[in-house]
């Protein structure tokens, strides 16, 4: 092999090596894009317990431990080195929006309430309304019948009464036979 062959297959090399780096980055770039327009199903995750705001103004001082805890429903935590304190901790994650986090922190004195902490709390509509996720779900169809639509169905076909079943027999065979 010549010195010319030599350097002209090095040349075609690195001209290959270089080439393919380069396709290999314009295929990232493109790979990209079409990742950014289909974007996998991301669920929502909510977790723990959430607490309105007509629930925390329910609450009294004063109030029991099983009253607290048929408003407000069981505490994600209670601690055993804090038996006075009950806390509840709600969150909210979704693709594409901030997390909603909100902590609200119950305290006993013996078996009565004795005050709450809470951040600032939603009422029950607005959370219901924070959960429209955007998406188009189309009509919602009328889950209800007209009385003119009822008009319209065939009548009911009543139950065919069934056949008496005949009646049992007075005494069965012995299991086994007779022993002689």
């Amino acid at each position: 092999m010549s010195e010319l062959q030599s350097c002209t297959a090095r040349l075609i090399l690195l001209f290959a090596a270089s080439a393919s780096l380069v396709a290999c980055g314009g295929l990232n770039g493109a790979s990209t894009r079409v990742a950014g327009i289909v974007t996998p199903y991301k669920m929502d995750i909510v977790q723990g317990n959430f607490v309105s705001k007509e629930q925390a103004a329910a609450i009294k001082p004063g109030m029991s431990r099983t009253q607290v805890r048929d408003i407000l429903g069981t505490p994600l935590l209670t601690s055993v080195f804090h038996a006075d304190r009950w806390d509840y901790v709600f969150t909210f994650k979704r693709q594409g929006l901030e997390p909603q986090a909100r902590k609200v922190a119950v305290f006993f004195k013996g078996d009565a309430l004795e005050r709450i902490e809470a951040d600032a709390l939603p009422s029950e509509a607005e959370f219901v309304a924070s959960l429209d996720s955007g998406r188009n779900t189309g009509k919602v169809p009328v889950l209800e019948m007209t009385p003119e639509s009822l008009a319209q169905l065939p009548p009911a076909v009543k139950a065919v009464e069934p056949k008496p079943l005949p009646p049992l027999p007075a005494s069965y065979p012995p299991l086994e036979p007779a022993v002689r």
